[in-house]
């Protein structure tokens, strides 16, 4: 690995977010406690990078990035790689967005024709590592000692897999609820985050009360999309869709219990719910709360939304990386992939991108940053946080994904009563894990 010159780029970075995205100020007084971190004290220099044993080629190089970055939150990213290409013009960043991604990297990496770094949540290193389709970075002096002197504790247990490192940890996410205080009062609050009948009592006074409103929309809710859903079944007390050792719980009573609330909820809510259709309520005051992620935060400041964030439930805690491709290997690209990755993940960067996309960043320095510290994101999401449950990196946790969400899609329409879709769900992911092992 080569030193990085994050100095000269600092100054770059400045100019570039500035340019890149500008979204007005948070107004939200933040209800809940700030995250737990293990941050430094702000005044710490951020660490730098291992040595290099070489530095990036020098001829022209295209490096592909495969992503899952949209909307106002693509913006300043996009705003960050064109920093670095302007301090290396021989480099050009291609940032890709499959519709999917597994399908597309199971053609075009055997093809040679994948990305070089691949954009990804950390539960799906795993599958990739046993696909043969990223490679460890241990062999590029990038080990789990190295990573405790940049990243956070849950950053960097998100990218160890079998002892060795997949990835480079870019944010930690979770959801909570984004409500607008000019339409949502105290009274429709949660009480707690674990009472989902209080929820439930207050999105139907809602309402009653606003006959062309809903309290709260949720892309999860209508729509297969296990990550969504998550805070409602681990709030009722299901420990994890799967764990560690392949072990399924959604023929718990808890599930059950849970799938029950979404079929009542379901009375009181959108029968469609997408990313899209959520932000578009949010912004014209037909939706209440917006049950989301940092992600999401820029498009809601650029609509001039008077927001706050409380936290609900148990939400998967998952961690965005960077990953490096076989592909990247094969082409000969991994020094100068691995220095974007280095840099993207810098405490520099992340900072930028934080006080921007109100992200939570895994790099420790960056957290420390003052201005970083200080967000209402930082405090708003940091409960939900605290309480979520970490998405693990197995092979196993591919398998919930599609039951998950297929069995909540036919509780939410009426298709299934909440018992029969969720011990069907049990049976696909009990069958999808006894095929891996």
């Amino acid at each position: 690995m080569k030193k990085t010159m994050w100095s000269a780029l600092s100054l770059v970075l400045i100019a570039a977010f500035a340019l890149g995205a500008c979204t007005p100020a948070a107004t939200a007084t933040p209800t809940a406690a700030p995250l737990a971190t293990n941050a430094p004290e702000a005044t710490k220099a951020p660490t730098t990078a291992p040595a290099a044993t070489e530095e990036p080629a020098a001829e022209n190089v295209t490096i592909t990035i495969w992503h899952q970055w949209a909307g106002d939150y693509l913006v300043a990213i996009q705003a960050a790689f064109d920093a670095y290409t302007a301090l290396h013009p021989n480099v050009t960043i291609d940032l890709s967005k499959p519709e999917d991604v597994n399908s597309a990297l199971a053609v075009a990496i055997p093809a040679g024709e994948g990305p070089d770094i691949l954009g990804w949540a950390n539960d799906n290193i795993g599958t990739q590592a046993l696909n043969g389709n990223i490679v460890a970075l241990n062999d590029y002096g990038i080990d789990q000692a190295y990573l405790e002197t940049i990243y956070e504790p849950a950053g960097i247990a998100g990218v160890v897999w079998q002892d060795k490192v997949w990835a480079l940890p870019e944010t930690q996410e979770g959801i909570a609820l984004v409500y607008n205080k000019d339409l949502v009062t105290a009274e429709y609050l949660p009480t707690a985050p674990s009472d989902f009948a209080d929820l439930l009592a207050k999105a139907t006074a809602f309402q009653a009360a606003n006959p062309d409103k809903t309290l709260v929309c949720n892309q999860g809710f209508g729509g297969s999309d296990a990550y969504h859903q998550a805070p409602v079944y681990f709030g009722f007390g299901v420990p994890s869709y799967v764990d560690d050792v392949g072990k399924a719980y959604l023929d718990t009573p808890e599930a059950l219990a849970a799938g029950q609330w979404l079929l009542d909820f379901s009375k009181v809510s959108l029968a469609e719910q997408t990313y899209d259709l959520c932000l578009a309520g949010l912004t014209e005051g037909t939706v209440g709360m917006w049950w989301t992620g940092p992600w999401a935060i820029a498009s809601v400041e650029a609509a001039g939304i008077n927001y706050g964030i409380v936290p609900m439930g148990r939400p998967f805690v998952g961690i965005k990386t960077l990953m490096l491709t076989k592909n990247a290997v094969d082409r000969g690209n991994e020094a100068v992939a691995l220095d974007i990755m280095e840099y993207f993940t810098s405490a520099e960067v992340q900072a930028g991108l934080a006080l921007t996309n109100k992200t939570i960043p895994a790099q420790t320095a960056a957290l420390a940053n003052p201005e970083v510290a200080a967000l209402a994101t930082l405090a708003g999401f940091g409960d939900a946080l605290n309480v979520g449950v970490p998405m693990a990196n197995t092979p196993f946790a591919s398998a919930q994904w599609g039951p998950v969400g297929d069995a909540t899609v036919a509780i939410w329409t009426g298709a299934q009563a909440p018992q029969e879709a969720l011990t069907a769900a049990q049976a696909a992911i009990v069958e999808a894990i006894d095929q891996m092992q």
